[in-house]
């Protein structure tokens, strides 16, 4: 079992960037796939990076591809969420959350993760 906390939302312009973090708590955080997942008000849970065990694969949606990355440290069991280059429509609770993972594996879908944070709100002004 994992439990997570993010942090290092806020409200920033558009243009700005933001670093997202979520600490890990529990010995296995390396048997995990870690992603980041956003909500915007009045839509679904959406996906927005992923990354494997060991960090040597990762995965973005299609619109943060080249505007956000995700890393982690398996030392001291986090990941992160670099931001540049905000938007507006990247206005959204943003939650980070574990999948166990067999293998060197990333994942989209909401459902192949088990452990979810708290979320921390990011609000991008125009």
């Amino acid at each position: 079992q994992v439990q997570l906390a993010e942090s290092g939302g806020g409200l920033v312009q558009a243009g700005g960037s933001l670093r997202l973090s979520c600490a890990a708590a529990g010995r296995t955080f390396s048997s995990y796939a870690m992603g980041w997942f956003r909500q915007a008000p009045g839509k679904e849970r959406e996906f927005v990076a992923a990354i494997s065990r060991t960090g040597g694969i990762t995965y973005y949606e299609h619109s943060v591809k080249g505007r956000f990355t995700i890393s982690r440290d398996n030392a001291k069991n986090t990941v992160a969420l670099q931001m540049y280059s905000l938007k507006p429509e990247d206005t959204a609770v943003y939650y980070c959350a574990a999948a166990i993972s067999s293998g060197d594996y990333y994942y989209t879908r909401s459902s192949a993760y088990a452990y979810w944070g708290q979320g921390t709100q990011v609000t991008v002004s125009s």
